[in-house]
């Protein structure tokens, strides 16, 4: 009996040919025709048909012939990466960072300036002069970013477009705020929380890669995680997985209430103007940050010493959660205080006294471009997704 194809049924087959070919083009450098039709095999006449439609869209180009073979030369095929580019950005408490990629992930150029003061507006305002020297840098013109990608504290409210929890940005969660970001950079913008961005980042390029489930902890300005489960970001039934800053664990000595009600207890304690609290009221004088905290504890200081145990001891526990209800493989700790000198080999030997397993515990490499690694890395997934409407 004859099957006969209806419309449908034949551009889905046509799509699927047409991927099954990129896919192939995309991992196997320059190929002919041939070694195309051999390597998915599909006829020639289907190959031909598909490397033209990828041709029109801008995913495929010609790269040269293949030479030094019996009979005609044949022409090669190689992916064309520029076809789509996506701009990544970082708004933190005190840098914005950035980025331009095309298709392949790779930064064509990066860059960063220091967040001004004036809040939410003065924050924009220099995200479009870093997001033009980007481009400049990167020889993209701004047509040619299909997809832009935002990283900053706090989850995206969709339903009423605004970022909910933004903790330490001024006027960030305001919805005109999002008005203006779409306005300025078009609408296919995302946004994604940067803790979470830095797990990307970890699965992507860190430690994190070929691990199914791992949480990512950053620990500085503010308190956060990004939990990867079954090799999928987790973000929970209402976007706010990971923001373990609300959990219940507090030091009484480092504890603002007012901040805690806005920012979470343990966010409030543990982070660097928590760490900075608990020092002055340790007895340090002077000029006070939680990077000269650290230092002091380093040259012996008991007061530093105990402010830093303390802070190791908040950070144990909070993990002993996750690892309690997620189990993760691997623990990698970042952020300002999570990346100072000794402090994960303390929390891993606390952990190791409270927790019913301990996780590898890890101390991340990516340093300050992890958000905008993993922004990248979620914009190409996007992007993609719109260039690849074969």
């Amino acid at each position: 009996m004859d099957v006969v194809q209806g419309p449908g049924q034949r551009r889905s087959i046509k799509a699927m040919n047409e991927q099954l070919l990129m896919d192939h083009v995309r991992a196997g450098g320059q190929l002919s025709r041939a070694e195309l039709a051999e390597l998915t095999g599909l006829s020639k006449p289907t190959v031909s048909s598909a490397l033209s439609t990828l041709m029109d869209a801008g995913l495929v180009r010609v790269c040269g012939h293949r030479v030094g073979v019996p009979g005609p030369s044949a022409k090669l095929y190689e992916f064309a990466p520029d076809a789509a580019h996506v701009l990544a950005l970082d708004v933190g408490h005190r840098y914005l960072r950035g980025a331009v990629c095309d298709l392949t992930g790779q930064p064509l150029a990066r860059g960063e300036v220091k967040a001004p003061t004036g809040g939410s507006r003065a924050a924009i305002r220099e995200l479009m002069k870093l997001s033009t020297k980007l481009g400049q840098m990167a020889k993209v013109a701004r047509s040619a970013i299909s997809q832009t990608v935002i990283g900053t504290p706090g989850i995206f409210d969709a339903d009423n477009d605004s970022i909910r929890l933004a903790g330490v940005l001024s006027g960030w969660g305001h919805p005109a705020v999002m008005l203006e970001l779409r306005a300025e950079f078009g609408q296919n913008v995302m946004f994604e929380n940067d803790v979470n961005a830095a797990a990307l980042a970890e699965q992507a390029l860190g430690h994190g890669r070929g691990v199914d489930n791992f949480a990512f902890v950053s620990v500085g300005t503010g308190i956060g995680m990004g939990l990867i489960l079954d090799g999928k970001l987790h973000r929970g039934a209402h976007r706010v997985a990971g923001e373990i800053g609300f959990l219940p664990l507090d030091n009484e000595d480092s504890t603002d209430e007012r901040d805690a009600r806005r920012r979470g207890r343990l966010e409030a304690s543990a982070s660097a103007a928590g760490v900075v609290r608990a020092a002055r009221r340790a007895g340090m004088t002077g000029v006070i940050t939680a990077e000269r905290v650290f230092v002091a504890a380093s040259k012996g200081d008991p007061r530093a010493e105990a402010v830093v145990a303390t802070e190791a001891m908040m950070v144990a526990k909070a993990i002993c959660s996750v690892v309690a209800v997620a189990d993760p493989e691997l623990v990698v700790i970042g952020g300002g205080i999570g990346r100072a000198s000794g402090f994960a080999d303390r929390v891993k030997a606390d952990l190791a006294q409270i927790s019913p397993v301990t996780p590898d515990l890890r101390v991340s490499a990516l340093g300050e471009g992890a958000v905008v690694d993993g922004c990248l890395a979620a914009g190409v997934v996007r992007a993609w997704s719109n260039v690849a409407r074969f």
